[in-house]
């Protein structure tokens, strides 16, 4: 096994880090590995912004909920960006360029690509021996979140990345097993992928009741179940990324 496949692997959150700053050289490694992520016909429609105002951190980390934000030693947002493309273009065509760009086709390519670059600023992390944690709770945070990065329209932003000296090692969790996971040339019966999940709820009930912090009596599927299982106050993000100029036809 390469060492790639090694780091990938090896991979827990790691939400406590040491008061330790990123170096500039490590930050430009992990920005560069995120540009080398595929993208759709080379359109790259995604932007990261490194957030090293202690001030604004703290709000984002009050606002979603999330300690590591402030405390880690460099946070990144990742973003959809398909502002930049439009910039070289008239005035015609930006507002023809807009309406094309609206389409849900445009806003899943943008989430796609930025997730890519993401995931390999995240293995190139790890890489180097820093532990780091992918912060969904920024949205948390919106759409003030808009107006503190200075966000114009077709740019939004995803997900944070908290990365740092790690300061602990938690349990790794156990994943899904690969065959409810990995078919071949079609997707797998109903009735034996149910018993798969099931005896997976048996693994991970096992592994929340025994692991070394924050002890839960929960199953996988239970608790997506309970999550979804009620009425969700989602329909204000919907907005959100209709009001950033993705009217998602």
């Amino acid at each position: 096994m390469n060492e790639v496949i090694q780091v990938i692997r090896q991979h827990r959150s790691i939400r406590k880090f040491k008061d330790s700053p990123l170096t500039g050289e490590q930050i430009e490694a992990i920005v560069d590995a995120a540009q080398m992520a595929p993208t759709s016909a080379h359109m790259q429609p995604f932007s990261i912004i490194g957030v090293t105002e202690q001030e604004l951190r703290k709000k984002i980390a009050v606002h979603s909920n999330n300690p590591s934000i402030e405390k880690c030693g460099y946070f990144f947002i990742f973003c959809t960006d398909l502002h930049r493309m439009m910039l070289a273009a008239g005035p015609d065509q930006q507002e023809k360029m807009a309406r094309n760009l609206s389409y849900s086709y445009f806003y899943q390519t943008a989430v796609l690509s930025a997730a890519l670059a993401l995931q390999n600023a995240n293995v190139a992390a790890e890489s180097m021996g820093l532990g780091a944690v992918i912060i969904g709770g920024i949205n948390e945070a919106l759409p003030a979140l808009d107006e503190w990065l200075g966000l114009p329209d077709f740019v939004i932003p995803l997900a944070g990345l908290a990365v740092g000296v790690p300061d602990e090692l938690p349990e790794q969790k156990p994943r899904l097993p690969q065959s409810a996971v990995f078919f071949e040339n079609r997707y797998e019966d109903d009735l034996d992928l149910k018993a798969k999940v099931e005896e997976y709820d048996r693994g991970i009930e096992e592994y929340y009741a025994s692991r070394t912090n924050n002890k839960q009596k929960v199953s996988w599927s239970g608790k997506f179940i309970a999550m979804l299982d009620k009425d969700m106050p989602l329909s204000g993000y919907t907005e959100y990324v209709k009001s950033k100029g993705f009217d998602l036809k």
